[in-house]
């Protein structure tokens, strides 16, 4: 492709998505299916990081409603994010693609540390990045995660990757039938709204820094291509007066 509308992108996948349908954790066919995903996007071009959730397996926030300390639990959900990070890292090497993981807190045999510089060496060389354990630190979402790693490395744009949801509505369109999508919005009326596209402190950071962000169904088939192709898909975050 002679001019894709973005060069480098951060894909924010939740830990829930690697388990797709199934009642496993993490369900193989899925991860399998989202590695091609991601190849088809490498394939047009593109330097990818990803930035992957632990929710799947483990909740820090539930887990503090259920007697733990909540920097523990925190912690907990940072190792999560990192098997994660490795099933993923598997699947995307069996299908061809050069992946390095790094990791927020340091497991180093499994994983580099996080170091911004390697990171974007390893862009450079069209390698996909896998970013784990958040941001390293209790009290952060792997949401704010996506959007500090993608300020970083100087990301286009940030993908937030849903499972079955092609955008935002103004509500929950699962319990609502009559529920509308928008098309775009602005930063300040996610915010306002409380539409729930990502936690608040991710919003704003995305806003303070001008970061436009595409929410958009990654299981509907060549989604993420198509974004990668400037075809509209999902709905658009940004500053602009069309966000209203």
């Amino acid at each position: 492709m002679n001019n894709p509308p973005f060069k480098r992108i951060l894909l924010k996948l939740s830990g829930e998505s690697l388990r797709g349908s199934s009642s496993e954790a993490i369900d193989s066919t899925t991860v399998d299916y989202l590695a091609k995903e991601i190849k088809q996007a490498c394939n047009l071009g593109i330097q990818l990081g990803i930035v992957i959730g632990g929710g799947n397996i483990w909740r820090g926030e539930d887990a503090e409603q259920r007697g733990m300390d909540r920097a523990t639990a925190d912690y907990s959900g940072m190792l999560a994010t990192v098997i994660n990070g490795l099933a993923v890292q598997d699947s995307l090497e069996k299908n061809g693609v050069t992946t390095r993981t790094q990791s927020a807190i340091h497991i180093q045999t499994v994983s580099e540390p996080y170091i911004r510089r390697r990171a974007i060496r390893h862009l450079d060389k069209k390698r996909v990045v896998l970013f784990c354990a958040g941001t390293g630190n209790p009290y952060m979402t792997t949401d704010t995660a996506a959007s500090l790693r993608a300020l970083e490395i100087g990301a286009d744009v940030l993908l937030m990757a849903k499972n079955g949801v092609d955008g935002v509505y103004d509500s929950d369109p699962k319990n609502n039938p009559n529920a509308k999508k928008h098309e775009e919005l602005s930063y300040m009326k996610a915010l306002n709204d409380r539409l729930q596209v990502m936690d608040s402190t991710a919003l704003t950071l995305c806003m303070d820094n001008n970061l436009p962000i595409i929410v958009f169904d990654i299981f509907k088939k060549a989604s993420m291509n198509n974004i990668i192709s400037g075809i509209k898909e999902g709905t658009l975050i940004h500053g602009g007066s069309n966000g209203k």
